[in-house]
């Protein structure tokens, strides 16, 4: 009886399989895992990486970290912890799609259901009672199934991955009878066996479909069973489908368009997240430049202060100056001393920082924690701009900018959202049917029915009983079509000899609706703000690119006339210094001069660093970042950039 249950099971695969699959595919373009126990297996995550790339070591000589920007940013793309965590995104962004391929309801909906020792209606004394509707108790008979309620805004998707469910119980149950006018017995004793094997399945158009095929296997002890042991089968098909709330591909299928649309939205989301990063890279190893020139700035200003202190002090010795004078000197170098520390200081700040970008783990990786950052590259101003204007510049950010396109497809998945709210204002009507088809067989047994056989002879279905029942006993049989085995029963089945059909349409508005129609309004309300958000998002773009324009052009001017104002000042500390030397001048005049200088200095080398910052800005409001730095996409998504790094044969100490 198993191997025939077995092979059924087997066929239902067979028949369900195949449609099932098909409904399915029209929209999965995902190619399951292989293996017939592949979708069981949980999927390898790797652990994260937390070690640095090999560039890193091999970038460093001596102790020093030299880098050019190329290959800072190159670090920033293999190392940055935020780039490493946004590439999970992507990934969760697929497994949220694999997700919405399989329908059904939110996650966290709870629900199950038992059975044990149940009988087909009829079968036996228990299913006979049960057909005339009388309940007995001391069984282990029932189903029970719980939910928990959870808010979801449309109508559910059905659930598209098909389900097989196999359920074999076996019971033995004593039931003692009050009344044994049925069963004849005082305790009766049933052992039973029943095999289910059901498929289920939703479509994507909002129906669903139940085929199952099972078997009542009973053996039990009473006398008045015409069939003992006995199987009795049902194969039914059951079939519902949504008409009005829940009917359409379109509104089914908008959870699986929105999260297709989302590895879209998380692969421009990773971009953008990129180009912040080498954003950060490039202006801290720009402020590095700077601050090593500051650095070396301070120091030759220290150096002047320093010689002109001495000078001073020799000249006190020789009485040619008065010790007023050697005080005010002494005064300027350690003005001069303070702001080197200060100097020193913000530099070593800003490696810290920079290490942080470039590297997973920063100044925990003792190596990186005591090098020196020595960068290769300069900050180059144009004597001219080479500027695009304003019209071509705007067209460049509306093609290029992440951000933009972001905005676009989140309206598109906005609209898409709006489907389910849309169709949820309609009530429910559903149209759903059963086919149904039984047998039943077993081992006959005469059952005793009275004494005399009646002056017009035995009623038809009755016999006269064996001679073990007495003389002139009549009995009762089963038809002959009954007896046999479960292979008799399933022929019945799958011949279709008792068929059962029922169907019909279930139609439940809701009076006044204003739930649905408020959940509608608030979603096209919120469409409209959002539509309109986006549209101020492109007005301030235009914005942006205009202030980036013109702010690039005012920083390059700016330094240009610091460079002037530093070359004037300088000119000015040698002119005085001969006047002193003279005795034109007083030494009052010099530490002025000197202090003047080094405010000119100061002063050049943040216009300098202001001009790369403004390069950098227009870069990114104009979406070329990666494109101007040389930066693939498809490198930052792997985390290893193929151009190799090498360092050139000469190498600065420092800056």
């Amino acid at each position: 009886m198993r191997r025939v249950q077995r092979w059924i099971s087997i066929g239902l695969c067979a028949v369900f399989a195949g449609p099932l699959g098909w409904s399915q595919q029209s929209i999965d373009p995902v190619t399951p895992r292989g293996g017939l126990f592949g979708s069981y297996s949980a999927p390898a995550i790797p652990a994260s990486r937390l070690a640095n790339s090999a560039r890193l070591r091999g970038l460093i000589q001596g102790g020093k970290l030299y880098l050019t920007s190329q290959d800072a940013i190159a670090l920033a793309v293999e190392n940055n912890i935020d780039i490493e965590s946004d590439r999970y995104n992507a990934l969760i962004s697929v497994w949220s799609y694999t997700r919405t391929l399989a329908g059904g309801a939110l996650p966290g909906v709870p629900s199950g259901s038992s059975q044990a020792g149940t009988v087909q209606s009829g079968e036996g004394v228990s299913g006979s009672e049960a057909a005339a509707g009388v309940s007995t108790g001391g069984g282990g008979n029932g189903s029970n199934s719980t939910n928990t309620l959870i808010s979801q805004i449309g109508p559910v998707t059905p659930t598209l991955d098909p389900s097989f469910q196999s359920v074999e119980t076996f019971s033995h149950k004593s039931s003692p009878q009050s009344n044994p006018t049925v069963s004849q017995v005082a305790n009766l004793i049933d052992d039973t066996r029943d095999y289910t094997e059901t498929f289920n399945a939703g479509f994507i158009y909002g129906g669903k479909a139940s085929l199952s095929f099972s078997n009542s296997y009973l053996n039990e002890n009473s006398p008045t069973d015409l069939l003992n042991p006995q199987n009795g089968t049902v194969f039914q098909l059951s079939v519902q489908q949504n008409l009005l709330n829940g009917f359409g591909k379109a509104v089914n299928a908008r959870t699986i368009t929105i999260a297709k649309a989302n590895i879209g939205i998380n692969d421009l989301t990773f971009k953008t997240q990129v180009i912040a990063v080498v954003v950060s890279v490039l202006n801290n190893y720009y402020s590095l430049v700077a601050d090593y020139q500051d650095v070396k700035a301070k120091r030759e200003a220290l150096v002047v202060a320093s010689r002109f202190f001495e000078d001073n002090k020799k000249q006190v010795q020789i009485g040619t100056m008065a010790p007023l004078d050697v005080t005010t000197a002494e005064a300027q170098v350690a003005t001069s001393e303070q702001d080197l520390v200060v100097s020193e200081t913000t530099l070593e700040q800003d490696q810290t920082t920079f290490k942080n970008l470039i590297s997973r783990n920063g100044l925990a990786d003792p190596v990186l924690a005591t090098v020196e950052i020595v960068p290769l590259d300069r900050i180059d101003v144009p004597e001219k701009e080479s500027l695009p204007s304003f019209k071509d510049a705007l067209a460049t950010a509306m093609a290029n900018r992440a951000d933009l396109e972001v905005n676009r497809l989140n309206q598109i998945n906005n609209e898409t959202s709006t489907l389910g709210t849309n169709n949820g204002v309609l009530p429910q009507a559903v149209a759903f049917g059963t086919i149904q088809s039984q047998g039943l067989s077993g081992t006959p047994h005469a059952v005793f029915a009275g004494v005399g056989i009646p002056p017009t002879g035995i009623p038809p279905g009755f016999v006269a009983c064996p001679a073990s029942f007495g003389p002139n006993t009549i009995c009762q049989f089963p038809p002959k079509y009954f007896s046999g085995t479960l292979g008799n029963a399933v022929g019945q089945t799958f011949r279709n000899d008792f068929p059962s059909q029922s169907g019909g349409v279930f139609f439940g508005p809701t009076l006044r609706n204003r739930q649905a129609t408020a959940d509608q309004s608030i979603d096209q309300l919120s469409l409209r703000q959002t539509a309109l958000e986006n549209e101020r998002t492109i007005n301030q773009v235009a914005v942006d690119v205009s202030n980036q324009l013109i702010g690039l052009q005012q920083a390059r001017i700016r330094y240009q006339a610091a460079v002037k104002n530093r070359i004037l000042e300088e000119q000015l500390l040698v002119a005085e210094q001969k006047k002193f030397a003279l005795g034109a001048s007083t030494t009052f005049n010099v530490v002025t001069q000197e202090r003047d200088l080094a405010t000119a200095q100061a002063t050049e080398i943040g216009s300098l660093a202001t001009y790369s910052q403004a390069r950098i800005s227009l870069d990114q409001t104009l979406g070329t970042t990666l494109k101007t730095n040389n930066i693939l996409i498809e490198e930052a998504q792997r985390g290893q950039v193929a151009r190799p790094s090498v360092l050139p044969a000469t190498l600065p100490e420092t800056r």
